[in-house]
């Protein structure tokens, strides 16, 4: 006998381990965030993040104040700077044209950059004024700009200024002469004709539609929850009703078999005592009475212990009902029948028939 088999507890079965059970392991972080995403609910979340993430990029969520305020405009002006702007986005219209009017000093190229995905298509102008006269940054956001456009886009950006130091002090003239410039390039083949059109990216369209769809798929399958859930409602009522019209006609006919058996109770008491003279509906009717009683004793119990949403049961004890009702039925025709008879008749037909009275 080895010493694991000595040491081992008479009591505990053969063949479990006398060592305590480890504890239960946690399962990690991500492997219950990827048994998650690998459910149809965990996929679903995981598209509309993604959907959200990509109208929120693509929205200008990442977007600097100047790129934020060129998304929905066509001249953006720095604080500080005096400049009309209402009337500045009145001359500039719906062309393809962008006007920065930045602080003196500020870098030019990088407000160019800056604007570069929220003015893409257009022709960007930032301008800085310096003194009598404007420093200017073109930057011709073209399409292919940087294959076959490239040199189109390079003669926008040194063409789109000309002119405009004669109106360092009056703005709203020197972006009169940007428009100009401008249209001279459209009418040359330089920059594409077009209006500038701003409107919510794809993925802001997305979430509408599918914020309207799940509104509509959401309503349709409340109401035919909402509908299957009131005809079930309904089905259980009727249910409900019957069984309790069907309880209500089976004490109706076991108050009437009880009315039975009180009549037939008065009968048995005055014919019982002469039933051993009486004829023999008498006799049958003193017999059947009692185990009519016992049989309608057995029913009383049956009916009190009956479940409720038993039907099968409620149809078992509605058949005995009819059964015991036609039973007493039949004893009381008994009773009806029953005659007991005289001391005179039970004499004449005891007397032997070959003797007469000495009178005869």
């Amino acid at each position: 006998m080895t010493d694991a088999e000595q040491t081992r507890d008479p009591n505990r079965p053969a063949g479990t381990d006398p060592s305590p059970a480890p504890e239960a392991v946690t399962e990690p972080l991500p492997a219950r965030a990827a048994r998650f995403l690998g459910t149809p609910f965990g996929l679903g979340v995981l598209a509309c993040l993604l959907l959200a993430g990509w109208a929120l990029w693509s929205g200008g969520i990442t977007d600097g104040p100047v790129a934020r305020e060129v998304r929905a405009s066509s001249v953006y002006v720095a604080p500080g700077v005096d400049l009309d702007e209402a009337a500045a986005e009145r001359i500039i219209g719906n062309r393809r044209l962008v006007v920065l009017l930045l602080a003196p000093g500020a870098d030019l190229r990088e407000g160019c950059q800056d604007v570069e995905r929220a003015a893409d298509g257009t022709v960007v102008l930032v301008l800085s004024r310096e003194d009598d006269e404007y420093d200017t940054y073109g930057c011709a956001l073209l399409p292919e700009r940087g294959d076959e456009n490239f040199g189109r886009a390079f003669v926008a950006e040194m063409t789109i200024s000309n002119g405009i130091d004669g109106f360092a002090d009056r703005p709203l003239e020197a972006l009169k002469v940007v428009t100009v410039n401008y249209d001279r390039l459209v009418k040359a083949g330089t920059v594409p004709d077009g209006t500038r059109t701003i409107s919510p990216s794809l993925p802001r369209y997305l979430v509408a539609a599918a914020a309207v769809l799940a509104v509509l798929v959401g309503s349709a399958l409340v109401y035919a929850t909402g509908l299957r859930a009131g005809r079930l409602a309904a089905d259980r009522r009727n249910v409900r009703d019957a069984r309790a019209d069907r309880r209500s006609a089976l004490s109706a006919a076991t108050a009437v078999l009880a009315q039975q058996i009180i009549d037939l109770d008065q009968r048995y008491a005055r014919l019982k005592p002469t039933a051993v003279a009486g004829n023999a509906d008498h006799k049958a009717f003193v017999r059947d009475y009692p185990a009519l009683v016992t049989d309608y004793t057995d029913l009383l119990d049956t009916v009190a212990s009956a479940p409720e949403r038993d039907d099968a049961h409620l149809d078992g004890v509605a058949h005995r009902v009819e059964s015991l009702s036609r039973r007493a039925v039949q004893v009381a025709r008994l009773a009806q029948s029953a005659r007991p008879r005289t001391r005179a008749s039970a004499a004449s037909r005891s007397k032997p028939a070959g003797k007469r009275s000495k009178g005869s």
